[in-house]
């Protein structure tokens, strides 16, 4: 089990019984402020245990929803554009307007790890918003893969999405040209 500094100290007591269960091996320091029951652990979990305001996004999202089987160097994690800036190196962080941020987050269980994440219906308005800023075939192998599941997907949730976003014309556009 993974937790923050401040779920160990409720865990074990005090700071001081926090270390005595790090040198005798029952806890295990992963990095600063986070503690774990086992030695080795899931670094997806340990970087939303990390950031857990976080949401999943980018091309990191497209992967975990099974749209493409390339793994990023990456974790995209979309954060309010207020929020302090993350400097963690495996961590490419995405700045989203306040009032975008919470549209379309799920929950969802992957390998064992519970994971913020938009769903496939918002996850393929960012694909149409920023198609100029990832590599052209990760963007069309994602493409061909929503071809294939548009029939699964909430149409009226990606309307109603492409409406609230900026260039929603763009975005309607795309849809109709490249997607539909």
């Amino acid at each position: 089990m993974i937790m923050s500094y401040e779920e160990a100290i409720k865990e074990y007591g005090s700071d001081y019984k926090l270390k005595k269960a790090i040198d005798s091996g029952n806890v295990f320091k992963i990095e600063n402020g986070i503690y774990s029951s086992r030695k080795y652990n899931n670094e997806l979990e340990v970087i939303l245990k990390k950031y857990p305001k976080a949401i999943l996004a980018g091309e990191y999202a497209f992967y975990i929803h099974g749209l493409t089987d390339v793994i990023p160097e990456k974790y995209f994690l979309a954060t309010s554009s207020k929020a302090a800036r993350i400097t963690d190196k495996r961590v490419e962080q995405l700045y989203v307007r306040q009032d975008l941020l919470p549209l379309g987050v799920q929950e969802i269980e992957k390998n064992g790890v519970v994971v913020r994440i938009y769903d496939k219906e918002r996850m393929l308005i960012e694909l149409l918003r920023n198609k100029n800023s990832m590599p052209y075939d990760i963007y069309k192998e994602i493409l061909l893969n929503y071809r294939g599941i548009i029939g699964d997907l909430e149409i009226w949730r990606i309307q109603e999405y492409a409406e609230i976003f900026p260039k929603s014309k763009m975005i309607s556009k795309a849809l109709d040209e490249e997607v539909m």
